[in-house]
């Protein structure tokens, strides 16, 4: 059941298959990682091939948790996954909900867990090109200039997330 993920389906956690959920805007669980070194956080170009948002900017890592698998073992696997990094010590910061067109007829409807976490300049980022196509440590200030700017080269959660939940992810680092 690795392709079903924790939707709301009457009320009800129900288990769901990804692109269904998307494809009918459902209200569906997920993390999002923000990996930090100071006040740089790393950003991911997603691939090419991903079925939605290829070639956007977004957060660290950002996904779906399994069905009965737990927030904080989904955002470990991903960072694994999409970054080929150990596991990472995470804080959770804050849960939010937002609603996105994510183009191609999907809509990312999802109650968020978001994870904080120190990536030591020792650890190597490995990106998996099936993922990833590129990665970047971004200064907090300069990245929020960069989404305003260019905002149709990031993805609408991180849009969302640096506009409305700046301060809850990021504390006294959060952009001005």
């Amino acid at each position: 059941m690795s392709d079903m993920i924790p939707t709301w389906v009457e009320g009800v956690l129900t288990p769901v298959e990804k692109l269904e959920a998307h494809r009918k805007g459902l209200r569906h669980q997920a993390i999002s990682v923000f990996l930090m070194r100071g006040n740089k956080t790393l950003l991911q170009r997603r691939a090419l091939g991903k079925y939605h948002t290829p070639g956007l900017w977004a957060n660290s890592c950002c996904t779906h948790p399994y069905w009965g698998e737990s927030a904080l073992d989904c955002a470990q696997r991903r960072l694994g996954d999409e970054l080929g990094l150990p596991p990472i010590p995470l804080i959770f910061r804050d849960r939010v909900e937002y609603r996105a067109d994510v183009g191609g007829g999907m809509i990312e409807h999802e109650v968020v867990d978001i994870f904080v976490g120190t990536l030591p300049e020792t650890v190597p980022v490995l990106p998996n090109p099936a993922e990833v196509m590129d990665t970047i440590w971004q200064g907090l200030d300069d990245l929020a200039q960069e989404v305003v700017k260019t905002p149709a080269s990031f993805t609408p959660w991180l849009q969302i997330y640096l506009r409305d939940h700046a301060a809850s992810i990021f504390g006294d680092m959060h952009p001005a």
